[in-house]
């Protein structure tokens, strides 16, 4: 609250007349009502004179009368000097005398309120106390909790406050809350699917690569230690006497083919079944049925073996190389029987039996003698058609005369 001070007394002004009395108008406009007699005209001056310096004027510096209630009312004011302001020194602040007492605060904004033109604010509507009663209270506690007691409109705020907050310091999330969590971390059903395809071409694409180490690699390994090891079991029977020369039974070893240009050493065993010969990397001679072809030892017919060209220890994959000239060697138990080879059919079909006559077909011998046919698969890594070789016998040597020179050299 401001002080009250004392007013202007109304009879009173700067001059010696008030302003309010009679003729004071009349005296200042020159007399007679505004308006009713002009001005007096100006008279004219007389020439200036010249200009005539004179003694410099003296600074006027009345010295100030003091101040007091009687001079403000009955004369004008004397004269001040101008204020100056003291440097360096900050003004005195202005103190509203209005914010020193108590006073009644102003009311909040309503939530519709028409003047300010906006809804009030939300620490207003929800952390503000109830007024009214129990419904109040009531309708003021919904709306800062929700209809269920769960903070609703600071979930947000609280979620973003158990992200930040470190693993051990977070607070226990409600049942609502660590189930509406889990149903917005559940994955949707395209997502699934997608998950379930890719996880189907994955584990096709590794069984696929599997397999073709084994067929391409294992294969070849186990293979290898199978015919070398029957090998070395039928050359010690030989050297021990436990084999003799006659018929043998399916799947039995009974000799060794060696191809030097191919470096080629494995076992010949009866028969062309796959897994109990071919598939454990020997050799197999026709000798069943209508494909019964002769013995090394007979006087004349067609010696007819077959192999793999891949897989399975491969042992006929690179005939394709041998050139006509090429000794080809088979080692029995009493004997060396070197046969030299003489022409190669690249392509026929696998019904083309009579590459296995005692007088083979497309070979070019013309009369009976003592030939030997190799017949493998191709094209390589297929079983479409067959690849024929045909050889003839130039020497017949025991074994106790030694190897013979194909074998040495």
């Amino acid at each position: 609250m401001t002080a009250l001070r004392p007013e202007r007394e109304s009879d009173t002004s700067y001059g010696q007349q008030s302003y309010g009395a009679p003729g004071a108008f009349e005296d200042w406009s020159g007399g007679g009502a505004y308006g009713a007699s002009p001005r007096p005209e100006p008279q004219p001056q007389p020439p200036s004179q010249p200009y005539m310096p004179g003694p410099e004027p003296q600074p006027y510096a009345p010295e100030p009368e003091p101040f007091t209630p009687e001079t403000y009312a009955s004369g004008p004011e004397p004269y001040a000097a101008p204020y100056e302001p003291v440097p360096d020194e900050p003004y005195p602040p202005v103190v509203d005398e209005e914010t020193v007492a108590l006073r009644i605060p102003d009311p909040p904004p309503a939530a519709d309120d028409p003047m300010t033109g906006s809804a009030g604010s939300s620490a207003t509507r929800n952390d503000g106390p109830a007024h009214g009663g129990r419904a109040a209270r009531r309708k003021a506690s919904k709306r800062r909790h929700g209809r269920h007691g769960g903070a609703a409109e600071t979930r947000p705020a609280q979620d973003s406050a158990q992200d930040s907050a470190p693993e051990g310091r977070r607070a226990p999330l409600s049942r609502v809350e660590a189930r509406r969590q889990a149903r917005a971390r559940k994955p949707g059903a395209a997502v699934v699917a997608s998950r379930a395809i890719g996880e189907v071409f994955i584990t096709t694409g590794v069984l696929m690569l599997l397999f073709v180490t084994y067929q391409l690699w294992w294969t070849n390994v186990r293979a290898h230690a199978q015919a070398g090891k029957e090998a070395s079991s039928l050359q010690d029977d030989w050297a021990n006497g436990k084999r003799n020369p006659g018929a043998f039974e399916p799947g039995q070893g009974f000799a060794i083919l060696h191809i030097p240009k191919l470096d080629v050493v494995v076992p010949i065993a009866e028969g062309t079944n796959s897994k109990g010969v071919l598939d454990r990397g020997m050799v197999g001679h026709y000798a069943e049925g209508a494909l019964k072809t002769a013995m090394p030892s007979d006087k004349t017919g067609n010696f007819g073996l077959a192999g793999h060209r891949n897989t399975h220890g491969e042992p006929f994959r690179y005939i394709n190389k041998l050139t006509p000239g090429d000794p080809i060697v088979v080692e029995t138990q009493d004997e060396y029987y070197v046969y030299k080879m003489a022409s190669i059919l690249p392509v026929t079909s696998p019904s083309n039996t009579s590459v296995l006559n005692p007088v083979p077909a497309g070979s070019g011998f013309t009369e009976p003698g003592r030939y030997i046919t190799l017949t493998t698969c191709t094209p390589e890594f297929t079983s479409k058609y067959r690849m024929i070789v045909w050889g003839k016998m130039v020497e017949e040597r025991p074994r106790s005369k030694g190897k013979p020179d194909a074998l040495v050299s």
